[in-house]
């Protein structure tokens, strides 16, 4: 830092507030220390600003998958979000415990983790480590807990008032796992439409968010002339059961996903479904977890994102 400061003619204090992101420092002077930061290979120590601030600028990742859609893309978004405010990202599968999980983690040293989707609903029971920070993304509001969620109800609502707007005389649900946040809230959003509007719900055909299961859910399906799959994957392999049963999407079956993965576009036919907005959910989760770490004060510790319905070809 003295090498810096002395290439470009400013206290060591300025090129500090410079590393530090401070914004008691005007833009030339910025620029100067950039450059000479640049210049000389300058690069801050991790470590020793760790023991100085007693902060490690890591958080963690706590997931029980990758191999969903929403949680792959969630890591990316996450890991994204978070280098832009100076924090690296350890990412721990919790496939057995979350307590493990949790733990694993404070013997890193983290400043505080994120726990995505399924591993959400672990969160109340598991014990957790003396001062881990904690944002959990899908999962029931805590009183002790940070929440981000996509508005599931809301978006499941649109999509089953869509089908009904366009002429179904009912809507079925292929919904997600019996333990999920996030198909619990979906499913919900669907029933209390069709209750709204005076319709039984037919019973509900589930699956585990593959398009295997959707692919497996055909058969339960062929009564349907409209169906609303709790995500895209799932919407996917009910296509194919459609078009091997010869049933044609949308002129006999209109189908509509959650999710809007980005091959959903080109789906056969393009797929009508759900957009979650899976980085504005993992800008918000980050945010309210450096707020908590950097003792910055939290307006709203329950954060819903909104959905919208994006319509293509196989909804009529």
């Amino acid at each position: 830092m003295a090498m810096v400061a002395s290439r470009a003619g400013v206290s060591g204090q300025t090129v500090s507030r410079v590393v530090n992101d401070s914004p008691r420092v005007d833009p030339v002077t910025r620029e100067r220390v950039e450059r000479a930061m640049a210049e000389l290979g300058y690069r801050p120590h991790r470590a020793a600003r760790a023991l100085r601030t007693g902060r490690s600028q890591t958080i963690g990742l706590v997931v029980t998958t990758l191999a969903t859609v929403g949680n792959s893309r969630m890591l990316q978004a996450t890991a994204e979000a978070a280098a832009e405010r100076g924090y690296a990202l350890t990412l721990v599968t919790a496939a057995e415990s979350v307590a493990d999980a949790f733990e694993r983690l404070a013997e890193q040293e983290v400043d505080g983790a994120i726990v995505l989707n399924e591993a959400s609903a672990l969160v109340p029971a598991a014990e957790r480590p003396a001062g881990l920070r904690l944002v959990v993304v899908d999962a029931p509001g805590a009183a002790d807990l940070a929440v981000v969620h996509s508005d599931h109800v809301g978006g499941a609502a649109a999509a089953t008032a869509h089908l009904l707007g366009l002429g179904h005389e009912s809507v079925h649900h292929l919904a997600g796992p019996v333990d999920s946040f996030a198909a619990a809230e979906r499913e919900r959003g669907w029933r209390e439409t069709l209750e709204a509007a005076g319709i039984d719900p037919p019973v509900v055909v589930r699956g585990d968010w593959s398009a295997e299961a959707g692919f497996a859910a055909g058969g339960g399906l062929d009564a349907a002339s409209a169906v609303f799959c709790a995500n895209d994957q799932m919407a996917l392999g009910l296509l194919r059961a459609l078009a091997e049963a010869g049933r044609r999407v949308p002129e006999d079956v209109s189908v509509i996903g959650f999710d809007d993965v980005p091959d959903a576009a080109n789906y056969r036919p393009p797929l009508t479904t759900i957009r979650q907005d899976f980085t504005t959910l993992a800008h918000r989760a980050v945010d309210l977890l450096v707020a908590e770490i950097e003792g910055r004060s939290i307006t709203d510790e329950s954060v819903v994102v909104p959905t919208r319905l994006v319509e293509r070809s196989s909804t009529r």
